[in-house]
């Protein structure tokens, strides 16, 4: 069976990589393990801002205020 993950090699600022270090010993996690983590949720954020700005955009093309969005979510959620 292969390998299911692939090596990356990256560059740090040693302060950095002592911080990653410390913090990774701290939560018992590898450094691999921390700094993977770290980007799936630096993804998930943009992933989300993207969202947001392509929610608003559509919603300026068609006039509906934030207020009438929030409106519109706690109906939805009722």
């Amino acid at each position: 069976m292969g390998r299911t993950t692939k090596i990356a090699t990256i560059s740090l600022p040693p302060v950095l990589e002592e911080k990653i270090t410390e913090l990774a010993h701290k939560e018992g996690m590898t450094k691999s393990e921390l700094v993977r983590e770290a980007l799936r949720r630096y993804l998930e954020e943009k992933e989300l801002q993207e969202l947001v700005k392509y929610g608003r955009e559509k919603a300026i093309k068609r006039g509906i205020t934030e207020e009438q969005i929030e409106d519109i979510i706690d109906s939805y959620r009722k």
